[in-house]
């Protein structure tokens, strides 16, 4: 295998440097020095706390426990007493609720969350309202008969009422799950069936883009696949008279009601530091979906070093995220309040509720609410970027101090236009982890420089790593993405996975590590960064979809960061087809811009840019116009289900019809296939 080595893509000037001030002020700063005065201990640079805090986990999660004081009934007898994966013990003895270190901040006279939803206005909601709102909806539960370790789920958008269901599910030590509820029946039973909940929260319908979309018939298919279900919370979210129209057998409870209960003050169960706390899954586009479990104590102490940390939180800092329940940011921007910030939430488009898209939307949403740090898809950057708006000609954004950006890699352009034309002086953290291990690998810090198309650093108490085909650690090339040592959020089990199976199957068949020990391997191709103080990252896509031509391998948004920024060209989708005995074919699929046509002098500079940026083996041997790109519900591209697809897979054995944004699209490509044949 030919190795891929790529200097750093754009010298070593950052556009942005944090101030001496900013330095000072920052969470971590003030988390270095107490370890210092605390432990004797002495970090000249970040790099240095890093690797104190991933060759020393004891050391290090036991100074995150003891800093962030950590509310617990009774404490722990060890941090780490099995230091594997899978089947690390955290913090044995320990008992306690996730619930009693957010609400915390109950007495706190400032919002706990201001929102705005398309179908149901705007408001804001205070910390003694939301830590009552909870204590009730937790009581309403337990006379439904809602016990600890049963599952409650939720098919609701992202309103205050999803963010005290949750809350209150986790009070008892039941187990929470969401959908979104522009997913599917399908989608939606194949995650839930799974895990056989007693209790469904949902509504009547969501909207988006001004649209109203009536959801009673799918939630009827729902309930109909749901055998283990004996109630039903109703929200009603679109018409206030909306009733569910369900079977009379199955009990049903208004959301008003349920709020009525007389609760007294909340009463959070302890429970073991690995109690469940939800259940996540996987994207679901091929096969049954994984049903991921993380705990209570796991989620805590992560997200108080993600979420708090390396975000920078503070109480009564402003973190706004934009994303629907589907994604797993939806549940990390839930852990904000861990900080005792303040959430903003947004229910709708991010184009707005008009029909047609305005990308300025959300910087004035910003710019009404205050917010502070505002966090969203790459995608989002790019759509603006490709409008050609400039925020801060339209958006007074003084109050924003903080940008982030994941669900894909952020490109170079959108990084150049971000300080060109949003704003200056902004830290921008582009960041990725996952549904996994709910939180980050590569994150943020604001204590260092940012440098274009580049990750800052590898999330404290997190061994990441790039790995060479024969399983050694490498910077500056190309190679897995790996995790060495255990972490707190990484999943308890696959919910009704035998023996472990396939969760040993999904992360850890490919790699062993010097000691025989098995190394997570995440799916995604990274190149380390050695940067002064720090080791970044650049990521090139899922290490699965990756183009191999020649024995040089080339992540998808390689090819992606190159054609998208082509004036003409709205999106892209790339596919390698390996067929055994023959040489590959490499097809690129751009969807163009309104009035524009893929004509031979746009294909040859096409071609030429490729040539250029990547190089000749990685010229496409076509390129296909189509009608738009597939996604998911939380916006990935469909890459390997299309290269299936291509290959002569049948469509519904490469990707569940429920799990696509826009299934109509993906049709056009199963019509492709068949005529390619």
């Amino acid at each position: 295998m030919t190795k891929k080595t790529i200097d750093p893509p754009h010298g070593g000037a950052p556009l942005w440097t944090p101030s001496p001030e900013r330095v000072r002020a920052a969470q971590l700063t003030h988390f270095a020095q107490w370890v210092e005065q605390r432990r004797g201990l002495r970090f000249a640079c970040y790099e240095d706390l890093w690797r104190w805090s991933t060759d020393d986990p004891e050391g290090f999660w036991s100074a995150v426990w003891d800093w962030f004081d950590v509310r617990a009934a009774t404490g722990y007898r060890r941090v780490l007493a099995d230091d594997r994966m899978p089947g690390a013990k955290w913090f044995e003895g320990a008992r306690l609720n996730l619930v009693d270190q957010m609400l915390r901040h109950a007495a706190a006279d400032r919002p706990a969350i201001v929102w705005e939803s398309e179908a149901a206005g705007c408001g804001q909601t205070g910390w003694d309202a939301l830590a009552r709102d909870v204590a009730a909806f937790a009581a309403s539960l337990r006379a439904l008969g809602v016990e600890r370790g049963d599952r409650v789920v939720a098919w609701l958008p992202n309103v205050p009422q999803t963010v005290v269901a949750f809350l209150a599910v986790a009070s008892i030590g039941a187990i929470w799950s969401v959908c979104s509820p522009d997913m599917g029946p399908v989608g939606v039973t194949e995650r839930f069936r799974q895990i056989e909940p007693k209790v469904l929260i949902a509504c009547d319908g969501y909207r988006f883009g001004g649209r109203d979309f009536d959801r009673r018939d799918a939630l009827r298919a729902i309930v109909a696949a749901l055998p283990s279900l004996r109630h039903l919370v109703w929200l009603r979210h679109l018409d206030a008279d909306a009733r569910p129209a369900l079977d009379a057998s199955l009990p049903v409870l208004d959301w008003e009601d349920a709020l009525h209960e007389e609760a007294g003050p909340l009463r959070a169960e302890p429970v073991e530091f690995d109690h469940p706390l939800w259940i996540v899954y996987s994207s679901g586009t091929t096969g049954l979906p994984k049903s991921i479990v993380h705990g209570h104590g796991g989620i805590l102490v992560a997200g108080l070093v993600t979420t708090v940390l390396h975000t920078d939180l503070e109480p009564g800092h402003r973190f706004f995220w934009a994303s629907s329940t589907g994604w797993i940011v939806w549940n990390l921007q839930v852990m904000g309040l861990l900080a005792g910030a303040t959430l903003c939430l947004y229910d709708g488009s991010s184009g707005g509720p008009a029909k047609t898209p305005d990308w300025g939307f959300l910087w004035r949403f910003v710019e009404r609410n205050r917010v502070q740090t505002f966090g969203a898809g790459a995608a989002f950057f790019a759509n603006g970027l490709k409008a050609g708006i400039a925020p801060r000609e339209f958006a007074r954004l003084d109050a924003l101090e903080a940008i982030q950006s994941s669900g894909s890699p952020l490109s170079g352009e959108c990084f150049r236009w971000i300080y060109r034309d949003v704003k200056p002086d902004v830290w921008l953290a582009s960041v990725s982890g996952g549904t996994d291990i709910a939180g980050g690998f590569l994150v943020g810090a604001p204590t260092l420089p940012v440098y274009e198309g580049e990750l800052q650093c590898r999330n404290l108490g997190c061994a990441v790593h790039a790995f060479d085909e024969a399983g050694q650690a490498v910077v500056g090339e190309v190679g897995e993405l790996v995790c060495t040592r255990p972490m707190p959020s990484m999943p308890l089990y696959f919910w009704n996975d035998e023996g472990d199976a396939r969760y040993r199957e999904s992360y850890f068949d490919r790699f062993r590590g010097a000691d025989g020990r098995n190394v997570w391997r995440h799916g995604d191709w990274l190149r380390l960064v050695a940067r002064p103080g720090a080791t970044g990252g650049v990521l090139y896509g899922r290490s699965d979809a990756t183009v191999n031509r020649a024995g040089i391998r080339m992540g998808t948004s390689e090819f992606y960061r190159v054609i998208e920024a082509i004036p003409e060209i709205v999106d892209s989708l790339v596919v390698d087809l390996e067929y055994l005995g023959r040489d590959s074919c490499l097809l690129l699929f751009v969807q163009m811009r309104d009035g524009a046509s893929l004509d031979p002098a746009l294909e040859a500079s096409l071609r030429a840019a490729l040539r250029g940026a990547l190089s000749a083996r990685h010229v496409p041997d076509e390129f296909v116009v189509a009608p738009g790109i597939p996604r998911t519900l939380t916006g990935k591209k469909l890459e390997l289900p299309v290269k299936k697809l291509l290959l002569g897979h049948a469509p519904e054995r490469v990707v569940k019809r429920d799990a696509i944004a826009e299934p109509e699209v993906f049709d056009w490509y199963v019509a492709y296939a068949r005529a390619r044949g």
